[in-house]
């Protein structure tokens, strides 16, 4: 894409802060017996269900978090059902919006492990505190932060996860750089994204309404692993698990790509020092 066709980053960000910043209020208002949108509830507040975001959740890990949290969540995949994360480890959400994959990793990862959730917009933050109050759990933490510069130090967690939000970056290489930077050698990186399978037209990619609704900027699959190689980590892998319909997508209304927007998990590892490759992609 030439920098003159590239969409204003800054403007992106503020139109993101917004948009997840006005469902966090309307989802809270919701949770506070106030109706925002008539019978709909908060689903109807978030702009009902759609392709990417809806049913990503069984009955009962809907059952182990606050509605509220449920609410909010604008993911394309369940990260903590397939992380395989332990007892004991350290987590890390990236983008954690109203807290929903960090309370369901809180409790996979029992007493002794810990969750960070990372997100830059106080509204989503003060939802996700109120979130953790109500399901009573205490080995979380919230902080605001942009997920390009995570504030937290070196080789201090186990697993990263996030959930439709690396594509929402206008720096996608920091992002997997700090993911890369905050994990232990051995740690994990296990995160649903949107990706791509070839080219997008150019009027897609220019289009915000687009970008917002995590199509326009999500990666092409193999420039993903790519970055992820080029970031340092090594046993890359990008799994398809929806595809979507041109039809489907916000701000996409050209029918030759059905199928080539999907919601995949990508998984990668930290080496560990001295490890062979072929260890390493184990």
């Amino acid at each position: 894409m030439t920098e003159e066709n590239r969409i204003d980053t800054q403007d992106v960000r503020k139109t993101v802060k917004e948009r997840y910043g006005a469902l966090a209020k309307l989802v809270l208002k919701e949770a506070r017996g106030v109706s925002c949108c008539g019978t709909g509830g908060a689903s109807c507040c978030a702009g009902g269900k759609d392709a990417i975001t809806s049913d990503l959740y069984g009955t009962a890990e809907a059952s182990d978090v606050p509605e509220a949290a449920l609410a909010a969540s604008l993911g394309c995949g369940n990260p903590t059902a397939l992380a395989s994360l332990r007892e004991g480890e350290v987590v890390l959400d990236l983008g954690s919006g109203g807290g929903i994959d960090v309370l369901l990793a809180a409790k996979r990862v029992g007493p002794t492990g810990f969750v960070y959730g990372l997100d830059m917009t106080d509204e989503m933050l003060a939802l996700a505190e109120r979130n953790k109050r109500e399901a009573g759990v205490e080995n979380v933490r919230f902080i605001k932060g942009h997920i390009e510069a995570v504030p937290l130090p070196d080789n201090s967690v186990d697993v990263v996860i996030s959930n439709c939000v690396i594509n929402l970056s206008p720096d996608k290489p920091q992002v997997l750089r700090e993911a890369f930077r905050v994990l232990r050698p051995g740690g994990r990186l296990a995160v649903f994204d949107v990706v791509v399978d070839g080219d997008l037209p150019e009027a897609v990619r220019r289009d915000v309404e687009a970008y917002i609704g995590c199509v326009a900027g999500a990666l092409e699959s193999t420039e993903y692993l790519r970055l992820l190689e080029e970031a340092g980590f090594a046993g890359v892998s990008i799994e398809p698990v929806r595809r979507y319909r041109a039809e489907d997508l916000p701000g996409v209304s050209c029918p030759d790509i059905d199928g080539r927007v999907m919601s995949a998990f990508v998984r990668a590892v930290k080496p560990r020092p001295g490890e062979s490759e072929d260890s390493r992609a184990r």
